[in-house]
Parts: structure tokens; sequence; C-alpha cells
């Protein structure tokens, strides 16, 4: 099984590396066209939702946490 990799982008989406499906609440499959990175929204305005579309940089989404560290 190859890893999966999520980076947290600064005032962006989650980007997602390596073998997934996203399902939506019916269990119904997204196509993710082959690719083997995803970006999925967080600011909520994309029309292509769960998928990002670029919306974050229209309407202002702010966001940049940090893992803490030990």
């Amino acid at each position: 099984m190859s890893e999966v990799k999520i980076n947290v982008r600064d005032n962006g989406p989650f980007l997602i590396t390596g073998a997934i499906s996203v399902c939506d609440a019916a269990g119904n499959t997204f196509s993710l066209g082959g690719k083997e990175t995803v970006a999925l929204c967080r600011c909520g305005a994309s029309e292509r939702r769960p998928f990002c579309d670029g919306s974050h940089n229209r309407c202002g989404f702010q966001s940049a946490e940090r893992a803490p560290t030990a």
C-alpha cells in the first residue's frame, strides 16, 4: 500500500497525494480522473465541492494551521 500524504496549504486547500478514493455521504465515489494528487476545498466557496477550484483566492479565505512541535 502506498503512503497517503495530506498537506494543509496556507489559505488554500488540503492537497492529498496517494492512492485514495473520495466518497459522498451515500457512499458514491467521485471520479478522480486518474489523478495521484487532488485538492479538497476548505473555504466552502468552490463550485466543484468537495474539490478546490481556486475560489479561496477570491473569497478572502485565511487559515494557516501549524502542527504542534514537540
